[in-house]
């Protein structure tokens, strides 16, 4: 069985052509951040008959199973991303819309340092930084 499969079984969900194609885009090497649209286009390049609406059916049967976490950055559509456990944040290229993921232990310690001196202990966050690159402020 391999691990398209066990994932989805192991979420409650029906092997399914159209899902373990979807699941099989997002394990693809460098995927992170798709939109529906995204996905649809892939779909349609690799010649398979998955209509947009599956996808967003799909999509949305995959953030209630906790395979996806679905973001809506500010400015632009939603977007999807596996959901491994491990927490991260996000920068958005303005000018690209592209999606960079970071980890910094120093701001995860200053929320958590900024949490205690108001009296609250941080239960999670989500924190998106929108960034332009060096070079486009000169254009």
């Amino acid at each position: 069985m391999d691990q398209e499969t066990r994932e989805l079984r192991k979420a409650g969900l029906k092997v399914t052509h159209p899902r373990m194609r979807i699941l099989q885009i997002f394990e693809e090497e460098g995927v992170h951040h798709l939109s529906a649209e995204d996905i649809y286009r892939r779909l349609l390049a690799s010649q398979e008959d998955i209509g947009l609406a599956t996808v967003y059916r799909v999509l949305t049967q995959f953030e209630a199973a906790g395979i996806l976490m679905k973001h809506n950055f500010e400015g632009g559509q939603a977007v999807y991303e596996l959901d491994r456990g491990k927490h991260h944040d996000h920068m958005i290229d303005v000018d690209s819309g592209k999606v960079i993921e970071f980890v910094s232990e120093e701001i995860e310690r200053l929320q958590r340092e900024i949490a205690a001196k108001h009296g609250y202990e941080l239960a999670d966050h989500s924190l998106v930084l929108y960034v332009r690159s060096k070079d486009s402020r000169s254009r």
